[in-house]
């Protein structure tokens, strides 16, 4: 298949994939659960029901802290009061004046929610204990350039058991390391629109140095949170969101506009949920209960189609009108599953296809996987835009086709049965694993064995599928994904809706 960067290639300037958007957490793993933080507290000598006289004096330490570094910044602690504020905006702002050079940036305070705990008097078990609740405390946000990983903030609350939130780019990163090596770029808001050398930028991206993260993540949490030397624990970094996009930067706006119009017009009509199941990697069944669609949002920027599957999108937007983003984004990264090593509780150990972990240590498997929907995403765009081949290829569909004798005709696209079959071909999980007669006769339930045999001989001397040697499983050949796609496409799109207007006076 031809890609989109290939066909255009005359009017793209490059193509960029890493990371966007990466929220971490960070938990006191001993002490954030109610038992955990009961026993820390009972072995200083506190009664379970004087929490609150625990938890003060290290609210006190966290605000002295954010005085003290606002103080020796020159800065002042902006409290915001609104949450519908958008807490980036008066950031950019403060960056227009300053700049970007390395160091604190600007501290803000805003009353949030956060997991705390209360005292609790078990009948059951005739005993005190501390149960988790959701409660509200001052938050401060420090927001600062770092030598490495750029603008990031680290989100810090003053109520114990003190859940850190760290935020950083990767394309401040990239931006960061670019700097370092001489390569010229221009960088607007998250997306480059243009880098001196991209193949040495990807190089770059995708050797993320996560070692560096969990260092710079320490050394953050010591300089910012102060009170987490008090608990004898160091910090387990978590994935709370993560996003990866892939950028296609055009050289002007008219040589974009007119493409992501079509792309965008035909996608949110052709995508259905087992399509999105195979961009992210994954098989649609029965036993899927979550929530599978497509959204179309108009945004200030422009407009952008969300397909989602659950705590996993994969989007298509323009930005600046110069580069056309394919973005994966997920809340929950064990939504993945990679082959990895599992640890059973007997001590043993396997590799398996498992679910992701959630640790920071994750983010190069999960780039893999990321990249990968990606990359299938474009491809199906890619198919979308190129129908000149497909037509072609549509006319030798409908031919009949000689052999041992025999004449086999070929597939009508407005013939229910054909169109069915088509139809069902097309579904995502036959893309991804193929089919048998089985699989196939479980979506077409009108016919038997024998009638989806002699389909599947049509579709073989057509050259549209091809069988798996000494095995019962077929698979649809390039020629076959493209000329489904196109018919399906000319029917649906173009012959359907014509069809539908009131005929001329």
């Amino acid at each position: 298949m031809v890609l989109l960067t290939e066909r255009y290639a005359a009017k793209i300037r490059g193509v960029l994939s890493c990371f966007d958007r990466v929220i971490i957490q960070g938990n006191l793993s001993g002490v954030c659960h109610g038992q955990g933080m009961a026993a820390h507290i009972s072995s200083l000598g506190f009664r379970l029901f004087d929490y609150t006289k625990f938890a003060q004096p290290l609210r006190d330490i966290v605000r002295g802290n954010a005085e003290r570094l606002a103080k020796e910044n020159g800065l002042q602690i902006q409290f915001v009061r609104s949450s519908k504020e958008r807490k980036e905006n008066r950031v950019a702002a403060i960056l227009k004046e300053r700049g970007n050079h390395p160091g604190l940036v600007c501290i803000l305070s805003a009353m949030e929610a956060c997991p705390s705990f209360m005292p609790w008097f078990d009948k059951q078990k005739d005993k005190a204990i501390l149960r988790g609740k959701e409660s509200k405390c001052l938050h401060y946000y420090f927001y600062f350039v770092d030598e490495e990983f750029g603008l990031c903030y680290l989100r810090v609350p003053t109520w114990a058991p003190f859940r850190l939130q760290f935020y950083f780019n990767g394309h401040h990163w990239l931006a960061r390391k670019l700097d370092q090596e001489g390569i010229a770029y221009t960088l607007i808001d998250n997306a480059f629109t243009d880098i001196a050398d991209f193949e040495k930028a990807q190089a770059f991206a995708d050797q993320f140095p996560v070692d560096h993260l969990h260092q710079a993540l320490e050394r953050l949490a010591a300089q910012f949170c102060p009170v987490a030397t008090r608990f004898g624990i160091d910090y387990h970094w978590t994935l709370m969101q993560a996003e990866y996009a892939t950028d296609i930067v055009f050289f002007r706006q008219k040589d974009l506009a007119p493409l992501y119009a079509a792309l965008n017009r035909t996608a949110i009509y052709t995508v259905k949920p087992d399509r999105i199941a195979t961009f992210l990697g994954r098989k649609l069944n029965g036993n899927y209960q979550d929530e599978m669609g497509n959204d179309f949002h108009t945004r200030i920027e422009g407009t952008c189609i969300k397909h989602h599957m659950g705590p996993v999108s994969i989007k298509l937007y323009d930005k600046f009108g110069l580069v056309l983003r394919i973005e994966t984004a997920t809340n929950d990264v064990s939504f993945f599953k990679h082959y990895r090593e599992v640890a059973h509780k007997d001590g043993t150990r396997e590799t398996k296809f498992a679910a992701m972990l959630k640790t920071i240590y994750s983010l190069p498997p999960l780039r893999e996987l990321m990249a990968a929907a990606n990359r299938r995403y474009l491809e199906f765009l890619s198919a979308l835009d190129d129908s000149s081949a497909g037509v072609r290829n549509v006319e030798k569909l409908s031919s009949p086709v000689r052999a041992n004798n025999r004449t086999y005709r070929g597939f009508n696209l407005f013939s229910q049965a054909d169109l069915e079959l088509l139809r069902a071909l097309a579904r995502g999980e036959f893309v991804s694993y193929g089919f048998t007669n089985r699989a196939l006769r479980r979506v077409l339930p009108g016919c038997n064995g024998a009638q989806v045999s002699r389909f599947l001989k049509r579709l073989r001397l057509h050259g549209l599928i091809k069988k798996v040697h000494a095995c019962y499983k077929y698979y649809l050949t390039k020629l076959g994904r493209t000329v489904l796609l196109t018919a399906l496409k000319l029917k649906e799109l173009v012959v359907f809706p014509a069809l539908a207007q009131p005929a001329a006076a």
